[in-house]
């Protein structure tokens, strides 16, 4: 599928790279991406080649948030207008976080705002040290709705009322230190940590990550209690029961690699350590 405002790859290796592509305007994002990072996201989680999918940003930004001629569109919106164009927001930032496949933000240069709604919105991110990130709404009198359920679950409430009302810009080490990105690395190092990390993750069983990403959003912020209890013994039984699941075993205990891991010349993401998870930037 031809995209106006992404590139979408694929490797050998079974990773999907989604380019942000609107390097002029700082990969700001209007309707026309909302729709596409949704219908995109969709399409990577229904296909079974894919292992992993990145996000990442073409030119010098990950994404300054909304785009300032849809915005000037959206002042002139009614309320049913606005409500219908916040929907669709919110739908893509569900279709990211709930897809199957493990995902992984590749964050270099501003995160704003909504930009900020889309790393939360991965399982995964990684920041280049020179990224740098804000939730500017309260600034121009609104307020960050459809992305909080992520950014907060990301960086925890206690930060979140501090830069959801400062509005202040961080650098990536704060990020990393209130938890918003699980690593940060030297630019010149960004794509050989992503790369290693894709690593890891094609190494894991796909049925176990989408169950263990389930497992995630049924358990997190749950008091232990019978029910969850039983929750949790059903899911691994259920696993065990698994062709997957006895693959994974049978794997271990005959000291080999299971069915679902590629040749090694293609474990680390299929590129070379220190390049581009697409080859160039």
């Amino acid at each position: 599928m031809t995209y106006e405002t992404l590139q979408v790859d694929k490797t050998p290796a079974g990773i999907a790279l989604v380019w942000l592509n609107r390097p002029d305007v700082r990969n700001a994002f209007n309707e026309t991406m909302i729709a596409e990072l949704t219908a995109a996201f969709r399409a990577l989680d229904a296909d079974g080649a894919v292992r992993a999918i990145v996000l990442a940003g073409h030119g010098k930004a990950f994404c300054a948030g909304a785009d300032l001629n849809w915005m000037k569109k959206m002042a002139g919106y009614s309320f049913e207008q606005n409500y219908a164009d916040a929907l669709a927001l919110a739908d893509m930032l569900h279709t990211i976080h709930t897809v199957r496949k493990p995902t992984l933000a590749r964050v270099h240069g501003p995160a704003f705002a909504g930009g900020m709604g889309l790393v939360a919105a991965c399982d995964v991110a990684v920041a280049a040290h020179g990224a740098e990130f804000c939730l500017s709404e309260v600034k121009l009198g609104l307020i960050p709705a459809t992305i909080s359920p992520y950014v907060i679950a990301a960086m925890g409430e206690r930060a979140a009322y501090r830069y959801m009302l400062t509005a202040e810009v961080f650098p990536a080490a704060e990020a990393y230190r209130i938890g918003f990105v699980q690593e940060i690395a030297q630019d010149h190092e960004l794509d050989g940590v992503i790369n290693q990390m894709l690593g890891h993750l094609v190494s894991g069983s796909p049925a176990a990550h989408a169950s263990t990403k389930d497992l995630l959003r049924a358990v997190a912020g749950q008091r232990l209690g019978p029910d969850l209890i039983k929750d949790t013994a059903t899911r691994i039984a259920a696993a065990r029961a698994s062709d997957e699941g006895k693959e994974g075993i049978r794997s271990f205990l005959e000291k080999r690699k299971p069915a679902w891991v590629q040749a090694p010349s293609s474990s680390n993401g299929g590129q070379k350590r220190g390049k581009s998870p697409k080859g160039k930037r």
